[in-house]
């Protein structure tokens, strides 16, 4: 039996469908090929703390490299 209140548990599925909703708007993202920088940030942090991160343009064009070949490298799947 369930001791909150209606409004807790109101609050308690605002915040799952909310945290759904994040998880499949990474889903997307990552589907279409956007780079998460948040991620990427969070990443760093958290394993390489005190090392330098490149900003959003450089991450941003650092992905595009790595998906599509770039500087010099032909991207291709097989």
């Amino acid at each position: 039996m369930s001791t909150g209140t209606p409004l807790q548990a109101a609050r308690g599925a605002v915040q799952a469908v909310a945290t759904g909703g994040r998880y499949l708007a990474q889903s997307l993202r990552l589907m279409v090929g956007l780079p998460d920088y948040d991620a990427y940030l969070s990443h760093q942090e958290r394993t390489h703390p005190g090392e330098p991160v490149m900003s959003y343009a450089e991450f941003f064009r650092d992905r595009q490299d790595a998906r599509y070949g770039g500087k010099g490298r032909i991207g291709r799947c097989c």
